[in-house]
C-alpha cells in the first residue's frame, strides 16, 4: 500500500488551486492548526488538576508526550502514504473496510463536536475572570462562541486559517513568560526557588490517571490530516506539520507545567482556578490575572476555531466515502461544508444546553471526559491501521503497536463512567450506518 501510494502521481495542481481557495492551507497554516488545536484550555487548567498527583503527574506527562509522539509519527506516515481527506476515517476505511471506517469516523466526530462544548466553556471560564457577569450564563455564552466560529469556517478555509495563525501567535506570549520567569528564578536562586512539598507515593494507577488527564492537552495531533485535500502539497506538508507541531507542543507543555508545579506550593496550585496567572502574578503583581485570563480565552478560542473546522470536514469526508448521508458532502462555492458545520453546531448546542444547570467547572469536566473517552476508538484504530497498511515500514508499525497500547492504557485510566458514556455515544451511530448502507443498496 505504501509503495503504491509513494509512487502515485504528485498533485501538480496544488499551488494553482491554493490561489483560488481550493487548497488554502500551507505549511505554516497547517502547523498553526496542529499547535493551535493542541495548545488550548488544557495548559491553563491542567497544572491545578494534576497538582494532587505530585511526582505521578510528571511521569504522566512523560508518558503522554511519548505516546503523543508515537501517534503523531503514525499519522505522519499514514498521511504521506494516503494523503486523503478524513484523516482517521480514511486510514481505517483503507485498512479495515467501511464498517470500521464508519465506527472510527463516528468516534472521532463525536470527540470533536462534544469536545468543542468543553473548549467553548473554557473560553467563557477564562473570560469570566475579566468579565464576572458572564459566569451565570456560561452555557449560553459558550453556544454563542461556537456559532461565531461556525460562521467563520463557513465563510472560508482561508479565513479560518488566518484566525488560527493569529490566535496561535498570541497564545504563546504568557506561556513563554512562564518559561522565562522560571529560568530566571532557577538561575538566580538555584534550588532555593523550588517549593518544598511532601512527596506523593508513585503508583501505576496514579500515573495512568494523570496521563489520561494530560492527554486532553494532546487531542488534535491528527488535525492536519483531516482537511488534507485542502492542504498544499499534502504528502509533505501534513507529516511535517504533524511531527513538528506535536514535538514543539510537548516541549512547551513540559516546561510550563514543570515550572508551575516545581516553583509553587502544591496546595496553592491545586486550589488555584488560574495557576498560570497566579504564577506570573508572583513576579509581576496580582493585576496580571485579568490579562492572563484574556490570553487564556484567546488560546482556547483558537483551539475552538481549529476544531470547528474539523467538525465540518469529518462528516464531509464520511459522506464522500459513502458511509454518511450524501447531503453532508455538499459544499459552498468557497469550498466549505456548510451543512455539516450547521448540524455539528446544533449538536454542540444541544449537549451544552442540556447540562446548563451544572457549574462551569463541572460542565467542562463532564463534557471533556465524555468526548475524550469517545475518541479513544478513533486513535486506537488509526494506530492499528498503520500496523496493517505500512507493512514495509518497520518504524511506523512499531509506533502503531506502541500507540495502540498507550491508548488502551489511557482508556483504563479514564475509568468506567467515562467509557460507559463513550459506548452510548458510539451505539448512537449504528442506526445511522445501517440507514446509509440500506439506502445505498436500494439505489443500486
Amino acid at each position: 500500500m505504501r509503495d503504491k501510494a509513494n509512487h502515485a502521481a504528485p498533485d501538480r495542481s496544488s499551488d494553482a488551486r491554493a490561489a483560488g481557495g481550493g487548497r488554502a492551507i500551507g505549511f505554516w497554516s497547517a502547523l498553526a492548526l496542529v499547535m493551535g488545536n493542541l495548545i488550548g484550555s488544557g495548559i491553563y487548567l491542567l497544572p491545578a488538576t494534576l497538582a494532587p498527583y505530585g511526582a505521578n503527574a510528571s511521569w504522566g506527562w512523560v508518558a503522554t508526550i511519548a505516546g503523543a509522539m508515537c501517534l503523531s509519527f503514525v499519522f505522519a506516515r499514514l498521511s504521506a502514504a494516503l494523503p486523503r481527506a478524513g484523516g482517521p476515517y480514511a486510514y481505517a476505511d483503507a485498512a479495515f473496510g467501511p464498517a470500521v471506517g464508519f465506527a472510527t469516523a463516528w468516534s472521532y466526530w463525536t470527540l470533536i463536536w462534544a469536545g468543542n462544548g468543553a473548549v467553548a466553556v473554557a473560553v467563557v471560564s477564562a473570560l469570566s475572570l475579566a468579565i464576572p457577569a458572564l459566569a451565570p450564563h456560561a452555557a449560553i455564552a459558550a453556544v454563542a462562541l461556537v456559532w461565531a466560529m461556525v460562521a467563520i469556517n463557513i465563510t472560508g478555509v482561508g479565513l479560518a486559517a488566518r484566525v488560527q495563525m493569529t490566535t496561535m501567535l498570541i497564545k504563546l506570549v504568557p506561556l513563554v513568560g512562564v518559561i522565562l520567569l522560571a529560568a530566571w528564578a532557577l538561575l538566580t536562586r538555584g534550588t532555593g526557588a523550588i517549593a518544598a512539598d511532601a512527596p506523593v507515593p508513585v503508583s501505576g494507577g496514579a500515573i495512568a490517571a494523570a496521563a489520561a488527564l494530560s492527554f486532553w492537552g494532546f487531542l488534535g495531533v491528527e488535525s492536519a490530516t483531516v482537511p488534507a485535500d485542502k492542504v498544499v502539497d499534502a504528502r509533505r506538508t501534513v507529516p511535517r506539520a504533524t511531527l513538528i507541531g506535536t514535538a514543539a507542543t510537548g516541549v512547551i507543555y513540559l516546561a510550563v507545567s514543570g515550572a508551575v508545579t516545581a516553583l509553587m506550593p502544591r496546595a496553592a496550585v491545586a486550589a488555584s482556578p488560574a495557576p498560570i496567572a497566579d504564577f506570573l502574578g508572583l513576579a509581576l503583581g496580582g493585576g496580571i490575572a485579568r490579562i492572563v485570563a484574556l490570553f487564556a480565552a484567546i488560546s482556547a478560542l483558537g483551539t475552538l476555531n481549529g476544531f470547528v473546522l474539523l467538525q465540518g470536514e469529518m462528516p464531509r469526508a464520511m459522506a464522500a466515502g459513502g458511509v454518511f448521508p450524501r447531503w453532508f458532502a455538499r459544499q459552498t462555492r468557497g469550498g466549505t461544508p456548510a451543512r455539516a458545520h450547521v448540524v455539528a453546531g446544533l449538536l454542540v448546542t444541544g449537549v451544552t444546553l442540556a447540562n446548563y444547570t451544572r457549574g462551569m467547572g463541572d460542565l467542562f469536566a463532564f463534557i471533556a471526559a465524555m468526548s475524550l473517552a469517545a475518541g479513544m476508538l478513533a486513535y486506537a484504530v488509526s494506530a492499528l491501521s498503520a500496523v496493517r497498511l505500512l507493512r514495509d515500514d518497520p518504524m511506523a508499525r512499531t509506533a502503531g503497536i506502541v500507540a495502540t497500547g498507550f491508548i488502551t492504557w489511557l482508556a483504563w485510566g479514564l475509568g468506567g463512567e467515562a467509557n460507559l458514556w463513550a459506548l452510548v455515544l458510539l451505539a448512537a451511530g449504528v442506526p445511522v450506518y445501517w440507514a446509509v448502507r440500506r439506502g445505498a443498496a436500494t439505489s443500486r
